[in-house]
């Protein structure tokens, strides 16, 4: 496990993401980010869009679980809502979060994906665990932070481009 800044997928959402994409990564289980990954840190309700692609994720034979920063109720709320088991709590850029979903499902880590909209938390978290990170863009980036975050971010997203063409 390496420490890198670069995501070794990007995509424009989490919705671009299918079974058959997924598959032919030989990934199996997809560890998704909560807050501006699947909704906006605003609310807890998904667009359509995004709850008739969980619903079909949930129908594949993909493997889903939130593995979330968050100390927020609204997440296994969220969870409990649409069937997704979660992991709360689990200190990205660390691994801890990380691994645990790996050992409750019983994945090696060459099989499984981490999914965020943060190279500094996601990205780093995955690619120390031994997944495959996804990077997707940030859903609402609502506040100054989160912006400035995005401007620091862009170095390491042109990378990352560069690299997979």
């Amino acid at each position: 496990m390496s420490f890198s800044l670069l995501p070794q997928l990007i995509t424009d959402e989490l919705t671009d993401l299918t079974p058959e994409l997924l598959r032919s990564h030989n990934i199996r289980l997809l560890m998704m980010d909560f807050d501006n990954t699947i909704v906006p840190y605003t609310t807890s309700v998904p667009t359509q869009k995004m709850a008739d692609w969980l619903r079909n994720m949930l129908e594949s034979d993909i493997l889903l679980c939130v593995v979330s920063n968050s100390h927020n109720s609204r997440v296994p709320a969220f969870c409990e809502k649409y069937s997704l088991p979660c992991i709360t709590h689990a200190r990205k850029p660390g691994t801890k979060g990380v691994r645990s979903c790996l050992e409750q499902f019983e994945i090696p880590a060459e099989e499984a994906a981490l999914v965020g909209d943060q190279i500094y938390t996601d990205t780093i978290a995955g690619n120390c665990a031994g997944v495959t990170s996804i990077l997707v863009r940030a859903i609402d980036n609502h506040n100054f932070w989160l912006k400035a975050r995005h401007v620091l971010e862009l170095p390491f997203i042109y990378a990352a481009r560069k690299r997979s063409v």
